[in-house]
C-alpha cells in the first residue's frame, strides 16, 4: 500500500465518532491534507479538544446520531454552510460481550444495535445524496476480523458489526456508476500510542490507530470503482 497522503484541498469530510481513538488521528490526517473536516459526537468539550488537533481546519459538530430527524437536519445544515459533503467516515464504536448465548444480557445487543448499526444508518441517509454528487465522495466504516470466526460469547458484536458491513455494502451498491464509493476495512483490534507506550512488546496483531488513518484517507484517491463496495483487511 502507498504511504503517498492525499490532497484533499477544498474537500468537506464528516468524522462521527470524532473524539475517540481513531477518530482523532484521523482528523488530523484529513487536516494534514487539506481538508476542511466536520468532527462529529455529542460531547461538546471532547470535540472541541479535537478542533485543537488544527484549528483552522476542524469544526466541531455536536449531533445525536441516534435522533434521525437531528440527524437529517444535521446533514442538511452542513451542506447549507459549505456547499458541500465529500466523505463520511463513521468510526463510532462499542462493544459489549463477554457471555455466552443464554448467559448474555440482550441488552448488550439494543447497545450495539444502536451504536454501531442505527447511527451508521441514519448518516448514512443524511449525507448519502451530497457524497452522491461529489466528484471523489467516500464512506467507510471499521469491521472486525472476527467476522470470520464466530464465537457464542462474542455474539452480539459480530451480529451488530455483520449488519453494519451489509448496510454498507448496500449503500455501495447505490453509488454503481457515479464517482462515490463506499468501503470496509476490517481489523483484529486497534493499538494507540499510549497502549504501544506502555507495552512495546504487546499488540502484535493490532493495528496501529495512525495506519488506519492514512488508509481512510487514501480512500479519496483511488478510483471509485475499486474502492466501491470493497471489504479489505489491514494487518500491522
Amino acid at each position: 500500500m502507498s504511504t503517498r497522503m492525499s490532497t484533499l484541498q477544498g474537500s468537506v469530510v464528516v468524522v462521527t465518532g470524532a473524539a475517540g481513538d481513531l477518530g482523532r488521528p484521523t482528523v488530523e490526517a484529513l487536516a494534514a491534507a487539506g481538508a476542511t473536516v466536520i468532527a462529529a459526537g455529542r460531547d461538546r468539550k471532547r470535540l472541541d479538544e479535537v478542533v485543537a488537533i488544527a484549528p483552522d481546519r476542524v469544526i466541531a459538530s455536536v449531533v445525536d446520531l441516534l435522533d434521525e430527524p437531528a440527524t437529517v437536519e444535521w446533514g442538511a445544515e452542513l451542506v447549507r454552510q459549505h456547499g458541500r459533503v465529500d466523505g463520511l467516515l463513521h468510526l463510532v464504536g462499542g462493544w459489549r460481550g463477554g457471555r455466552g448465548i443464554v448467559e448474555g444480557d440482550l441488552a448488550d445487543w439494543e447497545f450495539l444495535q444502536a451504536n454501531l448499526i442505527r447511527t451508521l444508518q441514519h448518516a448514512t441517509r443524511a449525507l448519502h445524496e451530497p457524497i452522491g454528487k461529489s466528484p471523489r465522495g467516500r464512506m467507510a466504516i471499521v469491521s472486525t476480523t472476527g467476522l470470520d470466526k464466530p464465537s457464542a460469547t462474542n455474539a452480539a458484536y459480530l451480529t451488530a458489526k455483520a449488519g453494519a458491513e451489509m448496510w454498507l455494502r448496500s449503500v455501495a451498491a447505490s453509488y454503481k456508476d457515479t464517482d462515490a464509493a463506499a468501503a470496509i476495512v476490517r481489523i483484529l483490534a486497534l493499538v494507540t500510542p499510549a497502549m504501544q507506550a506502555e507495552k512495546p512488546d504487546g499488540y502484535k496483531k493490532f493495528t496501529p490507530v495512525a495506519e488506519l488513518a492514512t488508509w481512510m484517507v487514501q480512500l479519496f484517491d483511488r478510483p471509485a470503482d475499486e474502492v466501491n463496495g470493497s471489504i479489505e483487511t489491514m494487518k500491522p
